[in-house]
């Protein structure tokens, strides 16, 4: 083996062994996170069993939590994701126009936004005229973190699929709105399915924004999106302000309930689109 082949493998097994431990370095910190809520939350869980996932605040539960934030996230798709992929389709069919322009450019804005500000604006026009907090007004504080997600991989997921089938659509007669939305959203549904998924488990974990707008509920439950309700992030919020660790205890075991939730909704659905979702 000549010296400059040696070299040339050395360098390449240098690079390989920096890359890993770069590589190693990044995703620590998530797998240290995930293992210290399983660590400390698990005790909770085992000791309470599944009195903590239906009894009240009061009873040593976070029932009303976990339902809180069901609702509030089911709620914030079904006003976010139609709005969201209206604005992604709409980008992705008019990239030229100055609606289309302008509305990439808002997107890109809204999604390093800062998400107590969508908090403090949907409180001053929806909660103080109401005069109460409300699921609604939660829900319709998610959807606004929720959408520029959607709509953002909305029109790059339809902006990957070859033109050639755009145009062979319109070639066979199809509107404009028939190739939109019977061909070309068909062909790019995994990618539109990433982005929901990427902006549900953004909204599912959010505070700041449910600071508020919900109120807190956690001695009843509510499914009245009209009333206040209880979120497990604003629980979570609240419990570590107490000096009792009883208190961090149920902060702990709700981050473990919450990281299961997320887990049981997403990981299965990614694991099955793994061939056609690229995150």
């Amino acid at each position: 083996m000549s010296n400059t082949k040696r070299i040339r493998l050395i360098k390449d097994k240098i690079f390989l062994i920096v890359v890993s431990f770069l590589t190693f370095l990044a995703v620590l910190p998530l797998f240290h996170i995930i293992f210290s809520i399983i660590v400390r939350g698990y005790p909770i869980l085992a000791e309470r069993g599944i009195s903590f996932l239906t009894n009240t605040l009061s009873d040593g539960g976070i029932g009303p939590a976990i339902v809180g934030t069901l609702l509030l996230t089911v709620l914030a798709t079904l006003i976010g994701v139609p709005l969201a992929f209206l604005a992604g389709a709409y980008a992705y069919e008019f990239p030229k126009s100055f609606i289309g322009r302008a509305t990439k450019v808002l997107l890109q804005i809204m999604l390093e936004f800062p998400t107590i500000l969508v908090g403090t604006f949907v409180m001053a026009v929806l909660v103080v005229p109401m005069g109460t907090y409300s699921a609604l007004a939660g829900a319709i504080a998610l959807a606004l973190i929720l959408t520029p997600y959607v709509a953002v991989y909305t029109e790059e997921a339809m902006s990957e699929i070859p033109r050639i089938y755009k145009e062979g659509a319109y070639a066979l007669g199809c509107t404009r709105a028939q190739v939109i939305f019977k061909v070309i959203t068909k062909m790019a549904k995994k990618g539109i399915l990433t982005g929901i998924l990427i902006g549900m488990a953004k909204v599912a974990g959010e505070t700041a924004p449910l600071l508020f707008t919900v109120g807190g509920l956690y001695e009843t439950y509510s499914l009245n999106p009209l009333q206040p309700i209880g979120a497990i992030p604003l629980l979570i919020y609240n419990l570590i302000q107490s000096p009792s660790p009883e208190d961090h205890k149920m902060a702990w075991g709700a981050a473990l309930v919450m990281l299961i939730i997320f887990l049981s909704i997403f990981v299965p659905i990614r694991y099955a689109l793994k061939e056609d979702i690229k995150l």
